[in-house]
């Protein structure tokens, strides 16, 4: 992870020491030995978080310190606190710290509370720049990590040429979000987007569909027809599942996207258009070109580049986003206001999504759909799935299920707690950096 911190503290080793582990973990370093000097370096230096000694010169009064949190801008800020002051770092807390570590401070403590400020910090920020932009052609597709990142990136730079796309990726990962994302960033935002998926069209029909037909080309039809492939003139055409198409309409389509000219079913008048193809697939064609199952001259003539969709399950980092996201739109399109309560946002961070995007937006809908009251909480969840919330964790290995039940004690405990990580850790009988370790390990937040 990358990020700019401001180092806060009199003691010029320290600042020295722990700028060095944190740049080696790759963060912008800068370092101020009282107030004053914090304030200037946030001038030309925009911190993504601070780590703040309560005891600066020349006051040595941490209650002036409590009194300037405000001056420090709207970013995380954690306390640094010797034993004695511990009271201290929880008023610090209450006045809106976000979270406080003890002196002598621990490497790998200070890595994991700096790791998880800044992904709240990220998402709290993504999620209102979400709110406050609507919908652009790339905000449903949710997420701050690398792997959205990157996706989002190629897909500004393809959307204005006209090369051909190829979306592969599980499914429920968005794939026909992202080949609209392309359609409207485009130069042909203005015209039609169409979509096609084929493998939902019976083989018998999909010719009729994508190229139309002329009256008396078969029994029943009445009068002429314009098929999808006249409908995307000039726009964009999506193929879904282009992996399911039959060989012998592979044919054809190759034909059309050579020549950009077909002719209807029972026309002898050839028709031409100007269309993009973007083609998606949960499947691998490559593997199915070497099967036999599809043309290798038709994979290459619509790979062009390739845009691959993420599971869920490999961006964990992009849940508590896509959390807050979902049910807001749920919020918005239903009229009501709700919120996960502490308990319920772990159940669903906890949990593995193998459906991916769709799964978790259908699971979410359905419990906040059944909720009452204006907080969705574990009790709502257990009406439809009992077996997740209170039976014991099933799993293929003794890890598996340890990972489960702690996961699901810790969200227990800080649901009962309200959050509250220290009272969590005492009431499972942990430290309270040994729960925080733990939330790291599991993606918790």
């Amino acid at each position: 992870m990358t990020g700019r911190i401001l180092l806060v503290d009199d003691e010029v080793a320290f600042c020295e020491l722990a700028s060095a582990w944190l740049e080696e973990d790759g963060y912008q370093v800068k370092s101020a030995h009282n107030l004053d000097q914090a304030r200037e370096q946030l001038a030309s230096f925009d911190a993504d978080l601070i780590l703040l000694d309560l005891a600066l010169p020349p006051q040595m009064d941490p209650s002036h310190t409590l009194e300037a949190l405000p001056s420090l801008g709207d970013r995380p800020i954690i306390i640094l606190t010797g034993h004695a002051e511990r009271q201290l770092a929880l008023n610090a807390m209450a006045r809106g710290a976000w979270d406080f570590l003890s002196k002598p401070v621990d490497p790998d403590m200070l890595a994991v509370v700096i790791r998880r400020a800044l992904t709240k910090q990220n998402l709290t920020r993504e999620l209102g720049r979400l709110k406050q932009a609507g919908q652009g052609p790339l905000d449903e597709l949710v997420g701050t990590g690398q792997a959205m990142g990157n996706l989002k990136a190629l897909i500004q730079r393809i959307a204005p040429t006209d090369v051909p796309v190829l979306v592969t990726g599980p499914s429920g990962t968005g794939k026909e979000m992202v080949s609209r994302a392309l359609h409207k960033l485009s130069r042909r935002a203005e015209g039609p987007f169409i979509s096609v998926h084929c493998g939902a069209i019976p083989a018998e029909l999909l010719e009729s569909e994508l190229f139309g037909y002329k009256k008396g080309a078969f029994t029943g039809a009445d009068k002429d027809r314009p098929g999808l492939l006249a409908m995307a003139d000039g726009g964009t055409l999506f193929l879904d599942e282009i992996g399911d198409m039959p060989l012998s309409m592979q044919v054809k389509l190759l034909r059309v996207l050579q020549e950009g000219t077909f002719y209807p079913v029972g026309g002898r008048e050839q028709q031409s258009i100007d269309v993009r193809v973007v083609s998606a697939t949960n499947a691998d064609l490559q593997h199915r070109v070497a099967d036999g199952r599809f043309r290798e001259d038709l994979y290459y003539r619509i790979k062009g580049v390739n845009l691959q969709t993420p599971a869920l399950d490999d961006r964990p980092e992009d849940l508590p986003l896509l959390c807050e996201s979902l049910l807001a739109g749920w919020c918005r399109r239903s009229g009501r206001s709700l919120r996960l309560s502490p308990s319920a946002r772990h159940w669903f961070l906890g949990r593995s999504w193998p459906g991916n995007v769709r799964e978790l937006k259908n699971t979410l809908e359905s419990v906040a759909a059944i909720s009452q009251g204006q907080v969705i909480g574990l009790d709502d969840i257990a009406l439809l799935y009992p077996t997740d919330t209170s039976a014991e964790p099933q799993g293929d290995s003794l890890e598996e299920q340890v990972r489960a039940l702690e996961i699901r004690l810790i969200s227990q405990a800080l649901g009962q707690q309200q959050g509250n990580r220290s009272a969590a850790a005492r009431q499972l009988g942990l430290s309270r950096q040994g729960l925080l370790k733990k939330l790291e390990r599991y993606g918790l937040e």
